[in-house]
Formats: structure tokens, C-alpha cells, sequence
């Protein structure tokens, strides 16, 4: 059992930063992608970054690019969003997903995965 647990979030001020972690149960090798997502109130959930497991190819919705950065530490079993020039429109519920079928351009588009975690929440005030 595939199990991903977030961490990191927290309220912050406009132009701050947070570092979200996603611990990983199992080892990250092979095929897919590991990424993350957010959803706003009342908003549907959004792809931001994804990294493939093979390579380490990242890619970023538009509205966070030069701002975050996704990284992985295969040893450690932990995949890490670092937030930077944070927003209030950056305030979410950020989601660690994984998906070994998934390429990492595709599941920036959203949709099924395989595994998800259940969330941290990040709140950005102005």
C-alpha cells in the first residue's frame, strides 16, 4: 500500500515562502511522475509542478513558474515543493499525488492518479 503524506503548509504573509514535503511509503523508481496540486475554495483542483521519476523532467502551471521549484530525494523517499513570492491567489489545500502510468506533462493536466496524499493547507494573507 501506497501511502504519500504532506507537510509544510501554513500561513504565511504575501512574498513569503514555504517548503511543502510529501513522504513517500514506498521507493520512487521506475516509470511516472510524482507532483503536486492544489485546490482553492470553490475552485477545481489545478495541476502546479510534476517531476518524472525517470529523469527528474519538471513541469510547472504558469502561474507558479519562477516561483516554485519541485524536487525529488529518491534516499529519502521525499518529493518537495519549494514556494517562493507567495501569493493570496496561491492560498490552497496543496495535494501530493503519484501515478507510475502517468507521464509528468500529462498529469500536469490533472485528471485520475493513482495515489493521493491527503493534503496540506496553505494560506497566504495579504
Amino acid at each position: 500500500q501506497v501511502q504519500l503524506v504532506e507537510s509544510g503548509g501554513g500561513s504565511v504573509q504575501t512574498g513569503g515562502s514555504l517548503r511543502l514535503s510529501c513522504a513517500v511509503s514506498v521507493s520512487i523508481y521506475g516509470g511516472g511522475f510524482m507532483g503536486w496540486f492544489r485546490q482553492a475554495p470553490g475552485k477545481e483542483r489545478e495541476g502546479v509542478a510534476t517531476i518524472s521519476i525517470t529523469g527528474g523532467n519538471t513541469y510547472y502551471a504558469e502561474s507558479v513558474k519562477g516561483r516554485f521549484t519541485i524536487s525529488r530525494d529518491n534516499a529519502k523517499k521525499t518529493l518537495y515543493l519549494e514556494m517562493n513570492s507567495l501569493k493570496p491567489e496561491d492560498t490552497a489545500m496543496y495535494y501530493c499525488a503519484l501515478d507510475r502510468f502517468k507521464t509528468a506533462i500529462q498529469a500536469l493536466r490533472g485528471g485520475h492518479m493513482e495515489y493521493w496524499g491527503k493534503g496540506t493547507l496553505v494560506t497566504i494573507s495579504s
